[in-house]
C-alpha cells in the first residue's frame, strides 16, 4: 500500500488544533487556580516587650458572586485561626445580589470586632472586559456605573462590630496593648483623605488602604505608621512563574504587589503587607501563578 506525505494544509490544521487544545488547557488551569485558596501568615515584631501576640485576619478582594459555595465554606472555616481582630480591606462584591450570601458567610466568623475600608467594587458594579486588559495597566473607573448595595454591606459589617476607617482613625485595646488604625476611602476612586494618627498612648499605629497608591503610603508612613496594610492588586493576578507580578493595578511597584516588603518615606521605613485577595472580577475569572489568599498578621513582642 502506498502512503502519501501529509499535505501542508493538513499539517497546519493539526498544528492549529494542538495550539487550540493547549490554550483551552491553560485557560482551564487559570480558572481552577481561582479556587485554590491559601492562608499566608506574617509574623511582625511590633509590640512592646512582654506583650501578648495579637492576631489580625485580613480579608481582601473577595469579589463575591452568589453561588460561590466553595469560597463561602472556605471563608467560614477561617475562624479556626482564632483571630483577635478582623481587617477587611475592600472590594467585597462582584454582583448586585452578593450582599445577603456574603454577610451570611462572614457572619460565621468570630465576633472579635475589627475594621474595614471600602474599595471601588463595594460601591460600583464591575464592567465586562477582556481578562487580558489587566496586564495593560491600572484599570479605569468608567462613569455612570451602576451602584452596588454598599450601604447594606457596610451596615452588615458594623453589625459584626467592624468599625469603618473611611477617611477616619480609631483605637482599640487588645490583650492589654493599644492599637491605633488610620484608614482611607478608596484611592482608586480618588476619595482618600489621610487622617494620620493622634493617640499618644498607642503602642502600634497601622495604616490601612484598599489600593496601595504611592502617595497614600508615603503620607501614612510620614504620619507615623508602624505598619501598612493593603489589598487591590490581586497579587498581579496573571503572573510569571514564581508569582512574579507584571502589574499592580496602581502605581505601586509590581515587585511589591503581594506579600511583605518594606516601604520607605520621609526618612522612615516600615513593613508593608499587600494581600493578593480572595477573588477577582466575575468578568476576569482567572489567576496565573497567583493563588487567592487570606492573610494572618501575627503582631508579636519586640525582642
Amino acid at each position: 500500500m502506498t502512503s502519501f506525505p501529509r499535505s501542508a494544509p493538513s499539517r497546519l490544521t493539526a498544528g492549529a488544533a494542538l495550539v487550540g487544545a493547549a490554550g483551552v488547557a491553560l485557560l482551564a488551569a487559570a480558572v481552577a487556580e481561582t479556587r485554590k485558596f491559601e492562608v499566608r501568615t506574617e509574623v511582625l515584631p511590633l509590640l512592646p516587650p512582654g506583650a501578648e501576640r495579637i492576631r489580625i485576619l485580613q480579608l481582601s478582594d473577595i469579589h463575591f458572586v452568589p453561588g460561590q459555595d466553595g469560597k463561602a465554606a472556605w471563608l467560614e472555616a477561617l475562624g479556626e485561626h482564632r483571630p483577635d481582630l478582623i481587617l477587611n480591606t475592600g472590594d467585597n462584591l462582584s454582583h448586585p445580589g452578593a450582599v445577603p450570601p456574603l454577610l451570611r458567610t462572614l457572619g460565621e466568623l468570630p465576633r472579635t470586632g475589627g475594621f474595614y475600608v471600602p474599595g471601588s467594587n463595594d460601591y460600583y458594579e464591575p464592567k465586562p472586559k477582556n481578562p487580558a486588559a489587566y496586564l495593560v495597566g491600572p484599570s479605569k473607573n468608567a462613569p455612570a456605573r451602576p451602584e452596588l448595595p454598599w450601604r447594606e454591606l457596610f451596615a452588615g459589617f458594623e453589625s459584626f462590630g467592624w468599625q469603618p476607617l473611611t477617611n477616619a482613625r480609631a483605637c482599640v485595646e487588645v490583650k492589654g496593648t493599644r492599637l491605633e488604625f488610620s484608614g482611607v476611602d478608596d484611592p482608586h476612586l480618588d476619595r482618600h483623605e489621610v487622617q494620620g494618627f493622634g493617640d499618644d498612648d498607642a503602642a502600634v499605629r497601622i495604616g490601612v488602604t484598599h489600593a496601595p497608591y504611592v502617595a497614600v503610603l508615603n503620607e501614612m508612613t510620614e504620619a507615623g505608621a508602624d505598619l501598612l496594610v493593603a489589598g487591590h492588586t490581586h497579587g498581579g493576578q496573571v503572573c510569571l512563574p514564581g508569582g512574579r507580578a507584571l502589574v499592580s493595578n496602581c502605581d505601586l511597584p509590581p515587585a511589591q504587589a503581594r506579600g511583605l516588603s518594606t516601604w520607605t518615606a520621609g526618612g522612615r521605613s516600615v513593613p508593608l503587607t499587600v494581600s493578593a485577595g480572595l477573588g477577582q472580577s466575575r468578568y476576569a475569572p482567572v489567576r496565573v501563578f497567583c493563588r487567592p489568599e487570606a492573610v494572618i498578621l501575627d503582631l508579636v513582642a519586640r525582642a
